[in-house]
């Protein structure tokens, strides 16, 4: 039975088409990593929201579950188009349909970007709270201690082990922080920002590249300077080596997944320039 079992997985195994494997556990791996972001970020807007926001304020809260739910959208549309659908795009309500999704995903990133202007700006004005020189002065209010994203609602028994500072500032109404954690908070609104901005240029590049190749292009200085957007993967690489370096390890690993999803769109479009040339002699 041992050896039957050992010769049907090697069959399947020889059969098995591994690069459509890898991407599909690649896009597993991203819905896993979405619902991690999702409970993340709920455990956060219940110390930073503490007091009741806006809606405009809950969704920058939710900015990174919202932001992965759009690239979630242009991934698998962008799968579709390059690799699924083929002719049927061909077909104008298909076609319309997919590009229809696309723009509505777009409209996600466009939020997202304004949520990382809103944080930069936010962490920047955080205001100087002078009454303050002590977390225990603070102890059982209703205010949490904030630093590298991580919060702890600061009581009597933890309020001397959570910092020797003596300057705090007000991140939020109800979550307080040191020089150090002000610092290190303006270096992680930097790099949210600059990411965003980076994975929209990105995906600008790609979404050029599917356009020349609509139109039988498959070379060319518009093809070139797509190629040459997609240089910002580099920049993506830095901010999760950063993310790393910091400790956010769930954040270097998601990036990582990201550019791998995107790198399996980047293939399907290298078959599909192949195939333009080999038809084109």
């Amino acid at each position: 039975m041992t050896e039957i079992a050992e010769s049907r997985f090697s069959s399947f195994w020889q059969q098995l088409d591994k690069g459509q494997f890898i991407k599909w556990l690649v896009y597993s791996l991203l819905l896993i990593n979405w619902g991690f972001y999702a409970v993340e970020e709920f455990t956060m807007a219940s110390h930073t929201l503490r007091q009741g926001g806006t809606f405009l304020e809950w969704t920058e809260a939710f900015a990174t579950t919202i932001d992965e739910f759009a690239w979630f959208g242009l991934l698998f549309m962008l799968e579709l188009e390059t690799y699924t659908l083929d002719e049927s795009m061909d077909k104008p309500w298909v076609k319309w349909g997919v590009h229809g999704l696309r723009l509505v995903c777009y409209v996600f990133l466009a939020h997202t970007v304004f949520a990382r202007v809103t944080a930069l700006q936010s962490v920047y004005e955080a205001p100087l709270d002078p009454a303050v020189t002590h977390l225990c002065q603070v102890a059982d209010q209703e205010v949490s201690y904030g630093e590298n994203y991580d919060y702890v609602l600061i009581t009597p028994d933890n309020c001397d082990a959570l910092t020797d500072d003596t300057v705090f500032y007000m991140l939020e109404p109800s979550v307080i922080t040191d020089r150090d954690g002000l610092a290190l908070e303006k270096k992680h609104v930097w790099v949210d920002f600059v990411d965003a901005v980076t994975w929209l240029l990105v995906i600008w590049a790609i979404e050029l590249a599917v356009w020349l190749q609509n139109r039988n292009i498959a070379g060319g200085p518009a093809m070139l300077a797509s190629h040459a957007a997609k240089a910002g993967y580099a920049v993506l690489f830095g901010n999760a080596a950063f993310w790393a370096w910091t400790g956010n390890w769930v954040w270097a690993w998601d990036q990582f997944l990201w550019i791998a999803g995107f790198w399996a769109i980047e293939n399907n479009l290298s078959e599909w320039r192949d195939e333009i040339r080999e038809e084109a002699t």
